[in-house]
């Protein structure tokens, strides 16, 4: 069972997204700002995380940073989720350091197969 760890701050986000992804069968960890998300990333060690970018505390940008700046963790597939669907919101996510990208409101068809593709390439 594969491991994700979801940092959203948005109660009904949160909510929707991890009961979601535990009738698909993941085992769902929680964070609830960016700090958050990169203490639980270290401690945990998800086999995926998903970082809304716009975070209390910390912003995903920043945590991204830090868990790719982090050799334990370094190597965690991150697929940002964001209300923000320019193209230089992308462009910058992915210098952050994500490894793909998605739109708020999720579209679940569509990262359900990035999540499986992200997944299948550990």
């Amino acid at each position: 069972m594969h491991k994700i760890l979801l940092v959203e701050d948005n109660e009904m986000n949160r909510d929707m997204l991890s009961r979601r992804l535990i009738r698909k069968g993941y085992e769902v960890m929680l964070a609830v700002d960016g700090q958050e998300g990169v203490e639980a990333a270290k401690k945990e060690l998800p086999d995926l995380i998903l970082m809304d970018l716009s975070l209390p505390v910390l912003d995903g940008w920043d945590a991204t940073r830090q868990i790719k700046a982090c050799a334990q963790t370094k190597h965690i597939p991150i697929i940002a989720l964001t209300a923000h669907a320019m193209a230089s919101d992308r462009e910058t996510a992915l210098a952050a350091g994500c490894d793909d990208f998605d739109t708020k409101p999720v579209e679940w068809s569509r990262l359900l197969e990035k999540l499986q593709q992200h997944l299948k390439e550990e």
